[in-house]
This record gives structure tokens, sequence and C-alpha cells, in this order.
């Protein structure tokens, strides 16, 4: 069994696979559990959309969002400020990328994307001034597609995810409960990582079994002069 294995590695190479796709443009949304505050005696509001090397809470797999997942990402996005992202409701403030005069303000940081806005006085931003006041709303929620991302699966079987690039932002929310609030989540990514890990175990099962009729049918003084060469 010793003299099979031998020739097994001298004849067939690890394989390994880094799952790293690019996606469709699909938009997704998570919740982030970053303070979001109003400024005293004013209608300022201020908060995180999302922050940079931090897992995101509510998903079954680790998620973090690489320093520069957001590099010209926001000169091409038209962003909304919606109140527990329900656009039916009304908007709270708007940002145009390139565009000047903007009601909505972000800015990346070294924490991650920081939003600000004065509370219209409408009855929504009255709705939102009034919950920020009694500690309703704290939280902060974001929608988005991914350009790129990478998948990698754990030592213990558990999933991790990369943001490397999104492809646009659509809207920051405050909302009244990040950890109720909806997630949705674009699998794809996961999927061809696992079809790719999949297809990669699958030849090497393949190619394991070929190097042992290989090795079956050769001499082992071929194989004792090949592994002296290559010091296995």
């Amino acid at each position: 069994m010793r003299r099979i294995a031998r020739k097994i590695r001298a004849l067939s190479a690890k394989t390994s696979v880094n799952p790293k796709v690019k996606i469709m443009e699909t938009r997704e949304q998570r919740n982030i559990r970053s303070e979001v505050r109003m400024v005293e005696e004013s209608r300022r509001v201020e908060g995180y959309a999302l922050l940079f090397d931090t897992p995101s809470d509510g998903l079954d797999f680790t998620e973090t969002i690489e320093r520069s997942a957001l590099d010209g990402v926001l000169e091409r996005s038209d962003v909304k400020a919606w109140l527990t992202h329900s656009p039916e409701r009304g908007i709270l403030a708007r940002y145009r990328g390139g565009s000047e005069g903007n009601s909505l303000e972000l800015e990346v940081d070294d924490k991650g994307l920081r939003y600000a806005f004065d509370a219209p006085h409408t009855a929504l931003g009255d709705e939102l001034i009034e919950n920020l006041k009694r500690g309703d709303i704290d939280q902060s929620s974001f929608a988005f597609d991914v350009e790129k991302d990478k998948w990698t699966k754990n030592s213990d079987g558990t999933w991790s995810r990369s943001i490397l690039q999104f492809g646009r932002l659509y809207d920051v929310s405050p909302v009244y409960d990040a950890a109720y609030s909806a997630t949705s989540v674009n699998m794809r990514g996961k999927e061809l990582a696992e079809e790719e890990l999949e297809r990669i175990a699958e030849e090497q099962r393949k190619a394991e079994e070929e190097a042992r009729k290989e090795a079956e049918k050769m001499p082992d003084s071929y194989y004792d002069d090949f592994s002296k060469q290559i010091n296995i």
C-alpha cells in the first residue's frame, strides 16, 4: 500500500481553488448595527450605511466588505434615503453621483460609508425625527449590487464572502430594528464556487484513479528512481 501511495503522489498533483467569481447585477440588502443619530437641536441625521472589515449580521455565512469596494461607485450611483426601505412612503434625501447640491451627503472614510441629511419638513421627516428622539430608530440598512466578490469555504465547512467591488448603491435607510429588517442575498457566487469545488474534487478523484491504474502497470524500479529525483 505504501508503494502504491508513493506512486500516486508521483503521478498526481494537488489542486486548489480560489472561488472568486464575478456575479450578475442583482440587488441585495444588508443591515448594519451601527448607530444612526440626530444632531441635537437640529433635524440633522447622521449614520453609517456600511462598515469596512466588519461581519454583517443575520447571515448564515461570514461577509465582510473590502476597503476598496466603493472605489468609483458613488460617482455612478443614484442613492435615496428612505425610511425602512419603503419608497412608497416618500423620500428623505437623495444623492446623485457627480451632481452638486445633493440633499443626501455620502462620504467614504476609514470606518465605512457615512451618510448625513437634514430631515425634510414632511410627515415622513417628522416621523423619523420623533422616533430618533425616542430611540425607536437607531440602526441603518443599505441596498446595493455586487460587481466582484470572493467566496471561500472554511475548514469547518462554513462559507466566507468578501465583497471586493460594489456595482451600485441604491439606498440607505434608517430602520426600526435591523435584526428584523428584511435581508436579501445574491447566492449565485456561492453556488458557482460550490460547483467549482465539486468539479475539482471530481477531477482529483479521476486523476487519483488514473494514477492508481498507471501505477499498477509500471515496474517498481521506475518509481523508485522517480521518487529519488523529486525527493518523495
